[in-house]
């Protein structure tokens, strides 16, 4: 048996997001240390194996914080202490709020520091000066389009990316895109996204063609997820005499779409919702008859995978890693990206689907989900990463 391994999951904020919690939670029923770095939001419960070092966002929290572990460098490393100072201060960043955010790094020194967020990159790569393997997730808008639009970005990408001991991919149009900033291939692992499949329960829906088509979108709102061109599909929809219900969940007051769904008549058909608790979407995404991603750019959206596996039938551009879930007529409906017109014939098709052939797609959906996406897989793909990394 390996020996476990010390791994800072490092987010900034604790607790953080559902994949990141998942990790956590993961690694240590294996028994790997996971160490915490970052701020506080709110209280968090993790098991013996989590260590958290964490700080409030008030002065006296952080104060505090620094101070102690400037006494524990002072005291038990003064020497990595002070080559940390000095590559701080050759770059400039030597604030206390740096400190406050490298030193506890350098004092608990683990095995493998684990970024979430690519746009940090060049915040930590000091770390593998002091002997850490330097891990970073690649994640939608970081490396997507963040770099495109962002000239600066892209060349700390550059001049970061051939460093880094390894990469995470959740998908393979990812791992591509990252190596156009220079990582190495061999570096780059694909570990896709896992689910806590015993929350998302399946459900075999009691389709009926003859009832209005009950379609759901949920997102943050961002021109990415391009729900102007979803309203331009409905139009057409309604053009096309078919009768459905629209929710758009985690967008309420877009000015643009609101003018627009107004514009287009759309006002019954149309229904922009507030961000809902994971429960609440949950049974949101369990009324509806179709999950749309009309996405111009995604990795693997984790919200497809859980209406997979809840058993609602998804349609969803070709964007990104969208391809390497969604099969076309087989766990679902795949359309080309600002393509309205086969947006709209994809849920003219779902809508004619028997009960027979809905639940069909649905349970191979699910089946799809269960072979490839389940948490274990998640877990086990990136200890593997870790324990590479020699």
């Amino acid at each position: 048996m390996k020996k476990p391994l010390r791994i800072a999951i490092y987010s900034g904020t604790i607790p953080s997001t559902t994949f990141i919690e998942r990790l956590i939670v993961g690694l240590s029923n294996k028994e790997q240390k996971v160490l915490l770095f970052g701020i506080s939001t709110r209280a968090a419960r993790y098991s013996q194996f989590v260590s958290v070092i964490c700080y409030k966002s008030n002065r006296f929290s952080k104060a505090i914080h620094l101070l102690k572990y400037t006494l524990l460098l002072l005291l038990f490393n003064i020497k990595e202490k002070r080559i940390l100072d000095a590559l701080l201060q050759s770059q400039n960043r030597s604030t206390w709020n740096d400190k406050l955010k490298t030193y506890p790094v350098l004092y608990h020194k683990p095995d493998v520091f684990h970024i979430q967020w690519a746009k940090g990159l060049n915040d930590w790569v000091w770390v593998q000066d002091f002997g850490m393997k330097l891990v970073l997730s690649l994640r939608g808008a970081h490396i997507n389009y963040s770099p495109i639009a962002d000239l600066e970005l892209a060349v700390m990408y550059r001049q970061n990316f051939p460093k880094v001991d390894g990469f995470h991919a959740v998908c393979q149009e990812i791992a591509i895109e990252a190596v156009k900033y220079g990582a190495k291939k061999e570096t780059i692992h694909v570990v896709k996204s896992g689910l806590n499949l015993q929350e998302l329960a399946f459900k075999l829906k009691e389709f009926d063609s003859n009832t209005p088509l009950n379609i759901i979108s949920v997102g943050r709102d961002h021109w990415i997820k391009d729900y102007r061109l979803a309203l331009d599909a409905m139009y057409i929809l309604k053009q096309k005499g078919i009768f459905f219900r629209y929710n758009i969940i985690g967008v309420s007051e877009n000015e643009g779409l609101v003018f627009q769904r107004a514009q287009l008549g759309l006002e019954n058909e149309v229904h922009f919702i507030d961000s809902m608790t994971f429960n609440a979407v949950q049974e949101a995404m369990n009324q509806a008859d179709v999950f749309f991603l009309p996405s111009l750019k995604e990795g693997i959206a984790n919200v497809v995978l859980e209406a997979m596996a809840l058993g609602t039938i998804v349609v969803s551009s070709d964007c990104g890693g969208m391809a390497e879930v969604v099969k076309p007529n087989d766990t679902g409906f795949l359309v080309p990206v600002r393509d309205v017109e086969s947006m709209t014939l994809a849920l003219v098709a779902v809508s004619q689907l028997s009960k027979e052939d809905y639940q069909e797609m649905t349970k191979r959906a699910r089946r799809f989900v269960e072979q490839n996406h389940s948490e274990e897989q998640m877990v086990e793909g990136m200890l593997d990463l870790y324990q590479g990394l020699g």
